[in-house]
């Protein structure tokens, strides 16, 4: 039994020919099959497909010819633009970070914990997903407004207000955008290879330590998908934000109620406000499909059995170090 073991996995084992306990055919006659399946798709499947990418796209090629593309560097430059943007950037990115702080923890406590009533939270955790910002914005107000269940308390014992501040822009962020990354966690904490915490296990590794060495690297593709989804969700966040927050310039008003202003009075400003939104938002997807994507298809891999986990016996995968806390009673011998 090895001690005071540090997990640190270098990858799957390099496979040659059939891989190992897999009864599979060989990689390559799978990516044959891939293509030939490619090959069978019905032909009724084009008209509604192009049709559906005709009506995704159009609006979007719309706003591209639509664009004034001449004065669009002076409209960006206007004070009112940048405050709006600059405001955006920071509410978004702060929602972002408590996300992360608060709903990791939650996320694994839904994928790796059995307590009574978890399918029923489950469903109102990932209720703002489908919930009408709008609706949201409104049981914000009722709860942390300044006669809300919990808002009246925070203004009279510490004179602290959240509704109609850059605070309450945060909070409604958060609120919207908080779901999208506890789904993603969740979805792969439920999805990695139970094997390779329990080979940790075996070979004398603590539960932090295979929590850090282990299933944090395995999800690490996930966690960074969904804080860019978040972030962007919280990027582009509207009626929450009005409905809880107000629309004042410089305080409460970010790029979406930028937008839907200028709107009524500038057209050309909405446009180019819009193109700045639109520009975050192909910058997040391709860096989704170019970094964390290839991450995520290779845990869905491991899941369905096409790479095996290093075995309990397999010590060639396991590197020790000193003085890690790798047994839970904390005696530093075989558990």
């Amino acid at each position: 039994m090895t001690t005071d073991a540090s997990l640190s996995w270098s990858g799957p084992p390099a496979q040659t020919g059939e891989p190992a306990g897999s009864d599979g055919p060989h990689p390559a006659r799978r990516s044959g099959q891939r293509r030939e399946t490619r090959k069978r798709v019905p032909w009724v499947l084009w008209l509604p497909g192009s049709i559906a990418v005709l009506f995704l796209l159009l609006p979007l090629v719309g706003l591209l010819i639509r664009a004034p593309w001449t004065g669009l560097a002076h409209l960006l430059s206007e004070r009112s633009v940048r405050q709006a943007l600059l405001l955006s950037l920071r509410t978004s990115t702060e929602s972002t970070v408590l996300s992360l702080v608060f709903g990791v923890p939650l996320a694994w406590l839904l994928a790796r914990t059995r307590f009574p009533g978890r399918t029923l939270l489950r469903a109102l955790v990932t209720l703002p997903l489908v919930l009408p910002p709008v609706v949201g914005g409104v049981s914000l107000l009722l709860v942390l407004g300044r006669r809300g269940l919990v808002g009246e308390s925070l203004e009279s014992w510490f004179g602290f207000t959240l509704p109609f501040s850059t605070n309450g822009v945060v909070v409604a962020q958060t609120f919207v955008a908080m779901p999208f990354l506890i789904v993603s966690v969740e979805g792969a904490l439920n999805s990695s290879d139970r094997r390779f915490e329990d080979a940790a296990a075996t070979l004398g590794a603590g539960y932090w330590t295979t929590f850090r060495r282990v299933t944090v690297p395995l999800v690490a593709p996930a966690v960074a998908a969904g804080t860019a989804l978040c972030w962007a969700r919280a990027l582009g966040e509207f009626g929450a934000t009005i409905t809880f927050a107000g629309n004042f310039p410089g305080t409460t008003q970010t790029m979406p109620l930028a937008v839907y202003l200028a709107l009524e009075t500038d057209p050309d400003a909405a446009i180019a406000l819009s193109l700045v939104l639109l520009a975050v938002c192909v910058t997040v997807l391709v860096a989704l499909r170019a970094r964390w994507l290839p991450g995520t298809r290779l845990i869905m891999r491991l899941r369905a059995g096409r790479t095996d986990p290093p075995a309990a016996a397999d010590t060639s995968m396991i590197t020790t170090a000193e003085g890690d806390d790798t047994h839970s009673d904390g005696s530093g011998g075989p558990r």
